[in-house]
């Protein structure tokens, strides 16, 4: 007997359905593959107060360099031109200011400067036209040129260490688009456009050399391109104008970021500084809740509450030595990431905090402590044998200078900071091993040219190794001892 032929269909239709229901629960939901396909907070998510708070913490400590880079950069472009803010710190905007003897000893704007080189310093906004510089013939003289985005990293190698040529080179920002003119060696490129230049020159510490460094250090311009003609323009740095210096909020280097104002400067600087690869969903992250802030007052208030107990508890330690980088050996710390940060957060603001602006590891070795070596705070009302095995082995030079709590030079009659490649009086052991000297009272005549006079308070070392060798790099050669003398 005949089957009716509608069955047929019925079975067919439902065979059908079956495939077509295997096949939807096989579909690939597609994986993302880029930044921007993976999807952010939604807005409009509602926010415990607990919630904002990490967040808010979290924020405060990835972007307090970046505020304080960029509140700098702000008081920068208030000079008319380039000075000396105070009569003692270069201060420019779009152009160079340069010392021309190393930086006084009586300065409270920045801290952990040092008197091994002579500094210059300049913001450039990228943005408006690119920046010419000039590279003089150093001869044999250490020269680095650190070129620092709005992150803190630098983004070019300009130097000695790397063979570079006098003449003229070109800094542009991260949408410039123009072709290299001619008689520019090279281009630099800055990822944001606000970048930060700061020449250093190594000087010895004799009337000789202050004198021999001075053609060059007149040869150091920066300048926009619009101004470039192909001919060495020279500036006579001695004559900068005094410009004047703004209140004091306290002792200490100048408050760049306050927590108060933090979370309301914040959104332009992000967009000021776009995200690092790997960065976009910290930045959606954070955005989400600096877009909420912006509607509901009692979020902003959790988010600026959050940002002044970071201040207290997660930024002011890092003031402390033991609380910057990793152990180097013998009581001392060092950083790692030094100006190319990438994601190390902690560091790159532990930095910003204590020592603004360091030179890339491979340019320029520090290494410090606040303590000796058992362990207790160093001390001015102590004495200290501090006891170089091998001095910092250098392509460059090496310094030890001696800071008071504040990360400032202590006043002293010898009018003496650091000792180093740069002071010829210093006497060896007969084994061929260094030892210094630091406390508030000399260790006697006969070592006076080794000593490092201290304040009768606590205080810290600080070791710099230009161009270092490989052995302190990698951590094979060890910092000294620091005894204290009984």
């Amino acid at each position: 007997m005949k089957k009716p032929r509608h069955g047929l269909a019925i079975g067919t239709i439902g065979v059908a359905l079956i495939v077509l229901a295997g096949s939807a629960q096989a579909q690939q939901v597609p994986i993302p593959t880029s930044a921007a396909q993976v999807p952010g907070p939604a807005p409009g998510t509602a926010m415990t107060k607990e919630y904002v708070q990490m967040v808010g913490r979290m924020a405060y400590m990835w972007g307090w360099p970046l505020v304080d880079a960029a509140n700098r950069a702000i008081a920068f472009s208030k000079a008319p031109e380039p000075g000396l803010l105070g009569g003692v710190v270069p201060v420019a905007y779009d152009r160079m200011a340069m010392l021309t003897r190393y930086i006084r000893p009586d300065q409270t704007f920045v801290t952990c400067t040092n008197q091994d080189v002579v500094y210059g310093i300049g913001y450039m906004p990228l943005d408006k036209e690119p920046i010419v510089f000039q590279v003089p013939d150093f001869g044999d003289r250490f020269w680095v040129y650190a070129h620092y985005d709005a992150r803190t990293d630098e983004f070019s190698e300009i130097g000695k260490q790397y063979g570079t040529k006098p003449g003229f080179y070109m800094m542009v920002g991260p949408n410039w688009t123009g072709e290299k003119p001619a008689g520019i060696s090279a281009v630099v490129r800055s990822s944001t456009s606000m970048a930060l230049a700061a020449p250093r020159v190594f000087m010895d510490d004799t009337a000789e050399d202050h004198a021999a460094i001075q053609p060059v250090l007149s040869q150091i311009v920066y300048y926009p391109l619009s101004e470039f003609d192909g001919k060495m323009k020279t500036k006579d740095w001695s004559k900068l104008p005094d410009l004047p210096a703004p209140k004091s909020n306290g002792k200490g280097e100048e408050k760049w970021v306050n927590p108060e104002t933090f979370f309301d400067e914040l959104p332009a600087v992000m967009k000021q500084v776009p995200p690092l690869p790997g960065e976009e969903a910290l930045y959606n992250w954070i955005g989400s809740v600096l877009a909420a802030a912006a509607k509901d007052p009692n979020i902003m208030q959790t988010l600026k509450d959050s940002a002044v107990a970071a201040e207290s508890e997660m930024i002011d330690p890092f003031f402390l030595w033991r609380n910057n980088g990793r152990p180097a050996g013998n009581g001392w710390n060092s950083p790692v990431n030094g100006a190319e940060w990438g994601t190390d957060y902690p560091n790159r603001t532990g930095t910003a905090k204590s020592n603004m602006y360091d030179n890339r590891p491979e340019e320029t070795k520090y290494i410090y402590t606040d303590n000796d070596g058992g362990g207790k705070q160093l001390n001015g009302q102590r004495s200290y044998a501090i006891t170089f095995a091998k001095v910092p082995p250098v392509k460059g030079f090496w310094s030890l200078t001696l800071y008071d709590s504040l990360h400032m030079f202590h006043p002293n009659a010898l009018q003496r900071y650091s000792l180093g490649t740069k002071n010829k009086t210093l006497k060896y052991n007969a084994d061929g091993s260094l030892t210094l000297y630091a406390g508030a009272n000399s260790s006697g005549m006969d070592k006076e040219s080794n000593w490092l006079p201290a304040p009768d308070g606590t205080f810290s070392l600080y070791i710099r190794a230009y161009w270092a060798d490989k052995a302190i790099l990698d951590a094979t050669w060890q910092p000294p001892t620091i005894e204290e003398l009984k």
